[in-house]
This record gives C-alpha cells, structure tokens and sequence, in this order.
C-alpha cells in the first residue's frame, strides 16, 4: 500500500496559472447566476461538450486537470461560492488514490468539500460523480469500488447530497472498464463517455434532484 498523504496539504501549488485564467474569463465573460457550476479534474475540464449536453441550463466549467478533491475545497472561495450557483456537481477521486491517498482520506476529502460548500452556500444541492473506472488505473478499481460505495452511504444520510453512479455504467460485462468509452491514454474520455455521463446527470442537472 502507498504511504497515506497528510491531510493537510493542498496536493499542488500549480493551480494558481489556472485561478488566473477562471479570474480572466470571468471579467471578459461574466457567468451567469443562477448556474449548475461544475468543478473537480480534468475529466470535468475536458467536458467541452457541457453547455450543449444541458440545453436550456446556465452551466459553468471550473474544472483544473490534474486536481484532487481536496484542492476544490480549497479554491471553492474563488471558483465556487462567488458565482452563487444554484447547484454544484463535483468530479474527483481517482487522482488521489492514485497520488497514494487512502480510501478513508479520499471520503473524508469529499464530505470537506461538501461542508465547505454548505458554510456560504447552505441551500445548494451537491452532485458527486462517482469515481470513473479507467482503463489505465485498472489495479485501483478495488479501492475506487470502496470509495464510491462509502461516499453513497453517506451521501444518502445527508439533505440535498446526491451521488451519481457512473462507476457501475462504465463496466462491461467482464466487470472491467469499457475501453471504448476513453481516449488512447485509457484515462480520459471520449465523446461517447461524457454522452453517458450527460444521461446519468440529466434528472439532476436539467430540472434539480427529485
């Protein structure tokens, strides 16, 4: 087992550049009010598709590549609570594990950034995204399993928390990840996978959790 990284710490400081960019949009381009706001790694920073996948709904893209979700929590103040979404869907997970962060660290990170977002934002509902099974990081499905599993049951416990499988949609029949879903890395996905995605988070993200 890697060693479990503190809890602490923010996992990178290269994020600033990225702050700057999201700082320099938003004078160019003011967001709309009101938006579904997605943030996390770069499966969401690569979802170029999103404003078409959710016709008819204001959506912002804050997704950084390469982020956990514990450096969400930390830039929530600047790329979260300031646009006053009207809800927050989170993708993050599997750059911790394989960072070598436990399981029991990768929950507890999760519920932080939950809580984060309940200090300025108390009403807003939070969509987790389950954490995808890649073709690349294969050996990690046991704990990305684990994790997912721990996050729905506490998920479940709470008012307006909301998580969204796409773990189990993602398997084939041999109960390994469809390649054909992702991109010659194996990590991340192709149009067809976030076409999915955009399925699963349709009932939530077009109308609000029922």
């Amino acid at each position: 087992m890697p060693p479990e990284v503190a809890s602490g710490a923010v996992s990178s400081a290269q994020w600033a550049r990225d702050m700057e960019d999201f700082a320099a949009q938003d004078a160019a381009h003011p967001p709309p009010r009101d938006a579904v706001l997605f943030i996390g790694s770069s499966s969401i920073r690569r979802w170029t598709t999103l404003a078409q996948d959710f016709p008819g709904t204001a959506v912002i893209n804050r997704g950084f590549g390469g982020s956990e979700v514990r450096d969400s929590t930390y830039y929530a103040d600047r790329i979260v609570v300031p646009y006053k979404p009207r809800m927050v869907v989170l993708y993050a997970g599997d750059n911790d594990l394989n960072s070598g962060r436990s399981v029991h660290q990768v929950v507890q990170d999760t519920f932080a950034f939950i809580a984060r977002i309940r200090q300025d934002l108390p009403d807003v509902p939070v969509v987790y995204i389950s954490i995808k099974p890649s073709p690349s990081r294969a050996g990690l499905l046991p704990r990305i399993g684990q994790a997912n599993a721990q996050i729905a049951r506490r998920a479940a416990q709470l008012k307006d928390v909301h998580y969204v499988d796409v773990f189990t949609p993602m398997l084939g029949a041999d109960g390994q990840p469809r390649a054909e879903l992702f991109e010659p890395d194996m990590l991340h996905m192709k149009p067809e996978g976030y076409a999915l995605w955009a399925e699963l988070l349709q009932p939530y993200v077009s109308t609000g959790p029922h």
